[in-house]
């Protein structure tokens, strides 16, 4: 029973060091530090889809703030430009 146990245990450490020595196929790329999608499109209007689209970084402690600051600053300002696009509207009609 000890010898099969022992065994066992050679082996599953075996295994681990054919992977940690790179045996086999190669790991998989990592995913850059910051996705393509943290930002809202520039130069145009911000559409409810944009927003859905959105995906922030990944940070030790939540999301990148960084990313996250600058579409709230974005968001703001698109939606301040549209309610006074409305108002002006709403004066003139």
């Amino acid at each position: 029973m000890s010898i099969l146990l022992l065994l066992a245990a050679l082996a599953v450490i075996a295994g681990i060091a054919l992977v940690a020595a790179g045996v086999g196929t190669s790991m998989a790329e990592p995913d850059p530090d910051r996705r393509p999608f943290g930002v809202l499109p520039a130069g145009q209007g911000v559409t409810g889809d944009d927003v859905e689209r959105l995906r922030f970084s990944v940070a030790f402690r939540g999301y990148r703030m960084d990313e996250v600051d600058a579409v709230l600053e974005r968001l703001s300002a698109e939606l301040a430009a549209r309610d006074a696009h409305i108002a002006e509207l709403e004066g003139h009609g």
